[in-house]
């Protein structure tokens, strides 16, 4: 059965802020389609268009610093280390920046005079406009390509010659110049550089190339009389416009200034290598690559069975509308809508060889966006790519493990000389120059040298579904072990015996101290311990898979484990979020930090510690719904681990909610802007990839051993439907069915890599039932609700 409705995000007129544009993108290049009738902007983005330069990430006087503060932890003077704490702080991050518009302008008498349509067809990853002037039907086409890295716009008519219009590039940045292509006349070309390190210093070089071309036989080109950056297009049957962009960028550790990148020459290369292929060519390859990694997941969702068999034409409502709506029709084909666009989005941010995707993906109009577009790694970074792996995009997470190893080599100086430790070390906020240092300004997210560690966590978990043991052996390995030595290097012993991390915070948050005062820094916290068990375990889990068990450092970490500090439930019966019972002064806080441990660790579990559950159920309710969209989709996760659909599917519910577009203050609400990118506000991606991953979560589950099916399915809300694709821990893929709430099919196979047969025993488990089954990796198996084998292909 397809969708209710197609996988397209629709509108009915024409954007009228940023948030309500059409975001396309090749992982490299992102552009933001306005779809306006008179007069069209495409903003556009490059990923490695950042202010700066490699910095130093080093303070000789923090070893100084981090004695005092140790030592006033230690003396329970918890208000004084905040403030000491200040002599770990470092720098700002660099900023993120647009690269510029494609501006196109009708004449004044083109006015749209009949149907209006502007839609993002998710299937294709393509963007259309369509409307009408005068009985003519206008049309435009937009997408990204990765296959030949340009962006393309097809601009058409339903009557012959009557395609025209001026084309220019506009920035932002005041360092940049536009002019013709003196060798290309219908080539205009932007040149600029970002800011550098310091004032007058060279910064990250820039350029761009829009290439016209028009029907043969109709339409003449001219230059605009009155400027030398535009071009005029008149009586064409259609015009084609392809933007190709490059950086002076050569990786973290290379200055701008010594670059030997020459971006014209590159942008201008790639518009000589796609100059043989047609539009309809450009476009083919495109969606052949796309779909490659698209079509790998289906989900489908519907109320009734009878809606299976149900032919009728759906009336095609906007995405503002269906998000308006969905309070009261709580439409199952918009979370399939919604569940799609992440996977859109990831695709479209995050491919083999860019930058990692950022606060807000690739797409940014800002000089100054909120945060500097940072990937921030307390939680958003993290998020970006939690559905890289269940829903089947495991090369989209290539560049996050790009970013790891660089934030390695950047980390490894500030162990050394900050924290007088081995290994290397990366706190919560990043950029493209792999800042590792501490941020600056307040101890609540400064004083937090978990982000590496929580990073590494990715590296198990992609060998855990891929059981790809070359990279284990060759990238995760290294990078786990290099983290898990800065450490236990890190721990100390503590007041209670156990080693501990001094200091401490929970990412954000204040405590209330003995002396009724407000202060952030104290000792292990349960999220510090939470990641280092994850971490510690995923080395000694890696090390057997390897045959390192011998290795003095990983006994070492194998008999530190069962010195950690348990993690702990407080008076109230909820979990305690810092080592002692603090008084909390924002119960409802945003971060759930000290849930790590449920959701995306593995360290709190039903099987394992029910007790510990309960405590972590009490805690989502003192927390409360409300809070910026990354917490809500973090939200539906725990509850989906603590296998209760009725809470995770409230989640859903709570965050689909049109958010106010001209309300650019930060603010902890959520919601959903009309293009369908989530809200802090303002625009973080982070909720987007989190809700796709909370849904899948929602569906299926898995450790190596075991395979949850349908554990946290709102039976009531979905109570019929198919989710094809998936994939879980022990490198398997699962298609699930299930007919008025109750499961209908399975099918369980590992992908057939050529290589020798391998078994996989997985134990099935469905609401109490259990069997175990073998799976080889040339066969498909398929199960019906009793786990009776029906298929075996």
């Amino acid at each position: 059965m397809g969708s209710s409705e197609p996988l397209k995000v629709t509108f009915s007129s024409p954007a009228k802020y940023w948030t309500d544009a059409i975001p396309i993108g090749n992982g490299r290049l992102g552009a933001m389609v306005w779809g306006g009738v008179a007069a069209e902007t495409i903003q556009l983005n490059e990923d490695t268009l950042w202010t700066g330069a490699p910095g130093n990430y080093t303070d000789p006087d923090a070893p100084k610093a981090l004695a005092q503060v140790r030592n006033l932890v230690h003396e329970a003077q918890f208000v004084q280390a905040t403030q000491a704490s200040a002599g770990l702080f470092g720098g700002p991050t660099q900023v993120y920046q647009p690269l510029g518009d494609i501006k196109l302008q009708f004449d004044g008498s083109h006015l749209n005079d009949g149907a209006y349509s502007r839609e993002l067809d998710l299937d294709t990853a393509t963007a259309r406009v369509q409307y009408t002037v005068g009985g003519v039907e206008f049309s435009r086409e937009h997408f990204a390509s990765n296959p030949d890295q340009i962006i393309a716009t097809n601009i058409s008519a339903s009557s012959p010659g009557s395609v025209s219009f001026t084309v220019s590039l506009d920035c932002a940045l005041p360092d940049h110049r536009i002019h013709i292509n003196n060798d290309h006349k219908n080539q205009i070309v932007l040149i600029g550089s970002c800011s550098g390190q310091q004032p007058g210093s060279t910064g990250i070089q820039f350029a761009a190339v829009l290439e016209l071309e028009i029907s043969a036989g109709n339409g003449v080109v001219s230059r605009l009389d009155d400027d030398d950056n535009g071009l005029r297009v008149e009586g064409a049957d259609w015009a084609v416009l392809l933007l190709s962009a490059s950086s002076s960028f050569q990786g973290p550790f290379t200055n701008p200034a010594n670059s030997t990148r020459n971006p014209t020459s590159l942008a201008l290369l790639a518009l000589q290598e796609v100059a043989k292929l047609s539009y309809s060519d450009l476009w083919s390859r495109h969606v052949d690559d796309y779909q490659s990694l698209f079509h790998r997941v289906s989900l489908q969702l519907w109320t009734s069975a009878a809606a299976e068999a149900d032919d009728r034409a759906v009336a095609v409502r906007t995405a503002a509308e269906r998000i308006r709506s969905f309070q009261e029709d709580q439409d199952p084909a918009f979370v399939e809508l919604l569940f799609q666009f992440g996977r859109y989005l990831l695709i479209s941010s995050s491919r083999p060889g860019t930058q990692v995707s950022n606060l807000q993906g690739i797409w940014n109009p800002d000089v100054k966006p909120a945060w500097d577009c940072a990937p921030h790694l307390n939680i958003n970074l993290e998020m970006n790519y939690w559905p890289s792996l269940p829903c089947n995009l495991r090369e989209c997470e290539e560049p996050l493990f790009d970013h790891i190893q660089a934030l390695s080599i950047s980390g490894s100086q500030t162990a050394k000389v900050n924290y007088e430790a081995s290994g290397w070390v990366v706190h919560h906020v990043s950029d493209l120059w792999a800042k590792s240092s501490a941020y600056e300004r307040d101890a609540r997210w400064a004083i937090w040298p978990m982000g590496g560690a929580w990073l590494c966590t990715h590296l198990w978990e992609y060998y855990t579904y891929t059981m790809d043991k070359d990279f284990l052996q060759k990238t995760a390995y290294p990078l786990l072990k290099g983290c898990a030595s800065f450490l236990v290097d890190w721990l100390i012993k503590g007041p209670q015996g156990y080693l501990e991390t001094n200091p401490s915070t929970s990412p954000e948050h204040l405590f209330v101290a003995p002396d009724g005062k407000q202060a952030s820094v104290s000792y292990s916290s349960t999220m510090d311990m939470a990641i280092i068990k994850e971490i510690f375990s995923a080395l000694v889990s890696a090390a057997e898979v390897l045959n390192m068990t011998e290795d003095p450092f990983v006994q070492n970490v194998g008999e530190i484990q069962s010195k950690l500090s348990p993690t702990k439930t407080a008076k109230d019966g909820s979990i305690m979020e810092w080592a002692l019972d603090f008084e909390d002064p924002e119960v409802q806080h945003r971060h759930l930090s000290h849930l790590f441990g449920l959701f995306p660790g593995h360290t709190i579990t039903i099987e394992k510690n029910p007790d510990l559950c309960k405590a972590a159920e009490k805690t989502l309710y003192k927390r409360g719904e409300n809070g910026p969209g990354w917490s809500t989709t973090w939200k539906i996760a725990c509850w989906a681990r603590l296998r209760n659909s009725e809470q995770a599917y409230k989640m859903v519910k709570h965050l689909i909610q049109p958010v106010d577009p001209d309300k650019t203050t930060i603010d902890f609400e959520g919601g959903l802007y009309s293009n369908l990118f989530t809200a802090h506000p303002p625009f973080q991606i982070d909720a987007n990839f989190g809700f796709t991953a909370a849904v899948a979560e929602m569906l299926v589950q898995s450790t190596m051993l075991d395979l949850y099916l349908l554990p946290a399915l709102p039976r009531e809300k979905w109570p019929n439907g198919s989710v094809k694709g998936l994939k879980v821990r022990g490198g398997l893929t699962v298609d699930v069915s299930w007919r008025e709430g109750d499961l209908h099919e399975v099918g369980v196979w590992q992908e057939n890599d050529g290589q020798e047969i391998n078994l996989v025993k997985k134990m099935l488990h469905y609401r109490g039932r259990t069997t175990e089954a073998t799976i080889s990796s040339r066969t498909v198996y398929t199960f019906d609700v009793g786990f009776k084998l029906v298929e075996e292909i």
